[in-house]
């Protein structure tokens, strides 16, 4: 079974748009859960520019399903971690100034740096996740850092979909396999929406959760909150 973690970083760029606490955010996380998600996802960036570190120990206090936390593994962001101790951290190279994350991690190269990442995170009790690319040495790499699950960066699994080019999935498929073969969990995330979110839980065995926000509040706009959660639910089951 598939969960279903939603990113809440639009709720608080909503908020931040107009200062104040409107929408309540922690109220947002409680609906969101209430309707049945089984994860609350977000993704604080040095410049607080939508979640703020504190959202993020308020959260903690708050959120009763899987919480997950992502981002770049800087001091700061370490530092939260290590403070909140969230159910999962996913580990995401973008840069400071990153309008959204666009980039996997290169797993041979930044090896030595992961492993030391992970492992003071798994000292805590936090389970880790990589963002990467499919790649399969990438994926073989990841497996040597040590970390628990690994998550598929689908920016282009979702342009080409749009496209009609459903064999766009296969490299997402074998990374899948392999990434199961060697013990990893699996996740996804990045530009999954109602449209494409079936056929890609569908062609990819073992997918343990994935991660929507921008698709999901859109689509909230002309839907519901309530019954997008609902529909993501129905078509990842």
């Amino acid at each position: 079974m598939t969960k279903l973690s939603v990113n809440i970083n639009k709720i608080a760029t909503l908020r931040n748009s107009r200062g104040g606490n409107v929408p309540n955010l922690l109220k947002v996380a409680t609906d969101i859960e209430n309707f049945g998600a089984e994860g609350i996802t977000i993704h604080p960036r040095p410049d607080e520019r939508h979640i703020r570190y504190q959202d993020a120990r308020d959260l903690k206090k708050t959120v009763t399903t899987e919480y997950n936390i992502e981002g770049n593994p800087i001091k700061s962001f370490m530092d939260l971690v290590l403070e909140v101790k969230p159910t999962q951290v996913t580990l995401v190279p973008d840069a400071v100034d990153a309008i959204t994350s666009n980039a996997g991690w290169d797993t041979i190269n930044n090896q030595a740096f992961l492993q030391e990442v992970i492992a003071e995170f798994q000292n805590k009790g936090i389970r880790t996740s990589i963002f990467i690319d499919t790649d399969l040495k990438l994926i073989e790499a990841a497996a040597k850092t040590g970390t628990d699950r690994i998550e598929l960066y689908t920016e282009q699994f979702a342009s080409e979909y749009e496209k009609g080019n459903k064999v766009a999935v296969k490299p997402y498929t074998e990374a899948a396999i392999l990434a199961h073969k060697l013990g990893l969990g699996i996740n996804a995330g990045h530009d999954l929406s109602l449209d494409n979110i079936k056929f890609f839980k569908d062609n990819i065995p073992n997918l343990d959760e994935v991660s929507i926000g921008h698709a999901l509040i859109a689509e909230s706009l002309y839907l519901g909150l309530e019954n997008v959660v609902s529909m993501y639910l129905h078509r990842l089951k």
